[in-house]
């Protein structure tokens, strides 16, 4: 895989059992990449190994007055040249290739986790994690990746040099041959320690991001109540427990790289110590001591990729753990005796077996939930994205279950609008350019959301001096616009989609109530005959729905009008008008709604 072949048709399954296993499954998907990383590496290295034979002979030679074994030694070294230029070109060619295509493929393996699991994954794993990941936990995967092919020429190398030197020469290459494993292995007691440190730092850097990231989320917020401080404050303290947790780990890699090299010095020391005294004797040349010496000075040089290796991966194994942990996360799947379907999109009512909710076909359905976060846990559910620790049943569209279709028919079958939906930055033509139907353009859907005066700031707004909104850019999450702006805009973009059951977590919390009123008539409007789930707690929105469930405890405890159940169980019309205490079981409508609602049905009523 070369770099212009990016991305990758199929990035493939990953092995997300475990970090070490998902690092591995890296390791053999760029086996040809790899290979020839090791083949240009030992090239260099060995065109390093080979300066000092060159230079032992040339001094042999000039001790013997030849010169034409100093002639050969010349080419000799200047061949060894030209292989350490080509191998080390190549070799940082290749090993980089195999960083970026590695980084490449986790990032494509975490796009379609994104894609696949959308709002769930912030549900399961913490947004600062998963930012994490996508960003500095990629690179480094693709440094261990990139190190790993290094690593393994210079021990081919080191091997190599060793068996050469003890049979080039006895005497001091068993010397070298027995020193060199234990340069090598000399650190592994410290790695352990140095590990859990890179992870301590690791943790706590993760921990600081994702308090950074809520705390710009929330930035508006925390302005408004003067939290703001606060916040950073907490903020400076997670900044500096990652600043001491990354000291500690750099005094515990500063002692591996001194012990790397105090030994190899030692090393050298006692080579140079015993071969003087074998020359001295007459029992090796100049020549051979020339050889050793500069074989065991330029075996520091590989030997320094043991010490890289070790850090690679001790910071790349948290990094891979948490990759592994988010590309594990699947859909909730159920298995029949039917097998597979094809990617036909079934119609029908929707209906929830785990809480008895049903949604016929073609109605505006409205759900009560007293507790909000089971009213957003729900919501999900029927979008087929039930969190991973359920294990209800799937919820069935026409009798089909959602977790039986493939992804593209079970997310253009059922769309799920948040209650905290996120507006992307761009024109708001863009905004409104998503799947769909093309049954309901951008205009009939604005319309519907109540967007006029939505559409007349953006042209205010507008860079290019047209005038027109629909080219005007929206900033990130909409930052410019309120609110009850940002959810209508949302809410159009969910209109145009027209999916076959569109399902709404209050999407009308935002704005006052002659509008909520409006944007009810009009989503009705729209999307008559279409099977429409609301969820909502406002007089408003259950009034217009054709019918209201109220769901209790994580199941059914009524169906019925709005006005009906108002009147007829206590526990809805405690939820919908926040009584404390029901004073009676009789309750006019009037009662149930607030004065700026009543006036706002009377004004639709008139309208009618």
């Amino acid at each position: 895989m070369q770099i212009r072949d990016l991305p990758y048709p199929d990035p493939g399954v990953p092995d997300a059992r475990s970090g070490p296993r998902f690092l591995l499954w890296l390791g053999r998907n760029q086996l040809g990449g790899q290979l020839k990383a090791v083949a240009w590496g030992l090239l260099h290295h060995m065109g390093i190994a080979g300066l000092p034979v060159g230079a032992g002979l040339a001094v042999q030679a000039v001790v013997d007055r030849s010169g034409g074994r100093l002639a050969w030694a010349g080419g000799l070294i200047a061949l060894c040249g030209a292989a350490i230029a080509v191998g080390d070109t190549m070799l940082h060619r290749t090993a980089v290739t195999n960083w970026i295509t590695a980084a490449a493929r986790v990032q494509q393996l975490l796009a379609r986790k994104t894609a696949e699991l959308g709002s769930a994954l912030t549900r399961r794993v913490a947004a600062g994690e998963v930012v994490a990941v996508s960003t500095g936990d990629v690179e480094k995967v693709g440094w261990f990746v990139e190190a790993l092919s290094r690593f393994l020429a210079a021990a081919l190398a080191i091997i190599l040099i060793c068996v050469g030197l003890t049979l080039y020469l006895p005497e001091l290459g068993w010397i070298v041959a027995a020193g060199v494993p234990v340069l090598a292995l000399a650190v592994l007691p410290l790695l352990p320690v140095a590990t859990q440190r890179a992870d301590i730092q690791r943790e706590k850097g993760g921990k600081a991001t994702e308090l950074a990231s809520d705390t710009v989320a929330g930035l508006r917020v925390l302005r408004g109540i003067g939290g703001e401080e606060l916040f950073l404050g907490r903020y400076r303290a997670a900044s500096q427990e990652v600043r001491k947790a990354a000291v500690r780990s750099a005094r515990m890699w500063s002692l591996i790289s001194a012990v790397q090299v105090l030994l190899p010095g030692v090393l050298l020391i006692s080579v140079v110590w015993y071969g003087a005294h074998l020359a001295l004797d007459g029992r090796i040349g100049v020549g051979g001591l020339v050889t050793v010496y500069s074989a065991v000075t330029l075996l520091l040089f590989p030997l320094g990729q043991f010490e890289e290796i070790a850090m690679a991966y001790s910071f790349s194994r948290p990094s891979a753990k948490r990759a592994a942990r988010v590309l594990s996360l699947e859909r909730t799947s159920y298995d029949d005796e039917r097998g597979g379907l094809d990617d036909a999109r079934p119609t029908g009512d929707l209906y929830d077996p785990a809480t008895g909710l049903l949604a016929p076909a073609g109605l505006l359905t409205a759900v009560v939930c007293g507790d909000p976060d089971a009213a957003g846990r729900l919501a999900e559910r029927l979008g087929g994205h039930a969190a991973e620790e359920e294990k209800s049943p799937s919820v069935l569209l026409g009798g089909v279950a959602l977790d039986d279709l493939p992804l593209d028919a079970a997310r253009a079958s059922v769309l799920v609008q948040d209650k905290d939906p996120v507006l992307l930055s761009g024109t708001l033509t863009e905004l409104l350019d998503v799947p769909a139907s093309g049954a309901v353009d951008a205009g009939k859907a604005l319309d519907a959301a109540q967007c006029a005066d939505v559409l007349d700031a953006l042209a205010q707004a507008s860079v290019d001096g047209s005038g027109d909104p629909m080219s005007s850019r929206i900033t990130e999450r909409g930052r410019s616009l309120s609110g009850g702006q940002r959810q209508r805009l949302a809410l159009a973009r969910s209109l145009v989609t027209d999916p076959e059951v569109l399902v709404l977590d209050e999407p009308t919390s935002a704005v006052d109530s002659h509008t909520e009123a409006r944007i009810a008539q009009g989503v009705k409007e729209l999307r008559a005959g279409r099977t429409t789930i609301v969820f909502a707690s406002s007089p408003l929105l259950l009034d217009s729905a054709d019918r209201v469930v109220f769901v209790h405890e994580g199941a059914v405890a009524a169906v019925g009008g709005h006005r009906e159940l108002v009147r007829t169980d206590a526990r809805y019309r405690a939820v919908v008008t926040r009584e404390t205490e029901p004073e009676s079981e009789e309750l006019s409508v009037s009662d149930a709604l607030t004065p700026a609602s009543v006036r706002a049905l009377e004004e639709i009523e008139e309208s009618a």
